[in-house]
């Protein structure tokens, strides 16, 4: 079970950097919509004072993808000095505003204590309302929060439910949880060949997590058929797209010299 908690805070860790900027805006006046493409195209170039200007004027003007892309420089403090507390006003602004991605992200201010008073309570609910709303990310946070009774009375059955919504619905952090807790027997019955399965759905889905997952999966031989070559191109993509599990195992499986001449 140890196993098990510390490979979910691992992966949960990433749902906090879920700070990418939405390329596409939601119903909104012609004009903001306009003016938030162009902010989307000064952030591309890295030009952070007027894509701040920009997303502040589509919020402004209405567009909720505006607004949560303006709390995402609060935030990361890009174009304009770091500011959690704005950064959790504008997400409460967009998700209010329908924009359920803000709800999400308004969750994980809560359930981080970053610009706002932590409470897990809270943050239970804004993802409730994500996932309801369509935002698989939501499900995720939520179905985590289930895991570990924070905010919610502990359920694994509930996390279950959740997490494969979550994975059906193309989110991979869920995919990759949803393996963890099959490998590790949490809340379902111990089942290695359904974990692997899971973590080669998200490692194809870009989750690199999954990836050093399955690989260590293929070291073992959990699952599938015992092959270390194949688990040191699982670990070396892994490490290559920065889970750094993948990087130690790499290393360990070169220093053993399983699967590839020692070195």
């Amino acid at each position: 079970m140890k196993k098990f908690i510390v490979l979910l805070v691992c992966v949960a860790v990433l749902l906090v950097g879920d700070t990418v900027l939405d390329k596409s805006g939601i119903e909104s006046s012609f004009d903001a919509k306009k003016t938030y493409e162009q902010g989307i195209a000064f952030y591309n170039n890295k030009d952070y004072d007027k894509a701040f200007e920009s997303f502040k004027k589509a919020c402004d003007g209405g567009d909720m993808y505006g607004c949560r892309n303006l709390a995402i420089m609060y935030e990361k403090g890009k174009g304009v000095e770091e500011d959690f507390s704005k950064a959790a006003q504008l997400y409460k602004k967009a998700c209010d505003g329908g924009y359920m991605r803000g709800c999400f992200n308004l969750g994980l201010m809560y359930e981080k204590g970053n610009g706002v008073e932590e409470d897990f309570s809270k943050a239970a609910q804004l993802y409730k309302k994500a996932c309801d709303g369509g935002e698989v990310r939501g499900c995720v946070g939520l179905g985590v929060m289930y895991t570990k009774g924070n905010g919610v009375e502990k359920d694994f059955s509930k996390a279950t439910e959740l997490l494969k919504k979550a994975c059906d619905g193309g989110e991979m952090h869920g995919c990759t949880i949803l393996g963890i807790m099959y490998a590790d027997g949490s809340g379902v019955e111990k089942d290695f060949s359904k974990a692997a399965e899971l973590y080669k759905k998200a490692c194809d889905g870009g989750e690199m997590h999954g990836c050093g997952n399955l690989g260590t999966m293929y070291a073992n031989g959990n699952g599938v058929e015992k092959d270390f070559s194949k688990a040191v191109e699982l670990y070396k993509k892994a490490c290559v797209g920065g889970n750094m599990h993948g990087c130690r195992n790499l290393v360990v499986i070169h220093t053993n010299g399983n699967g590839v001449e020692k070195d």
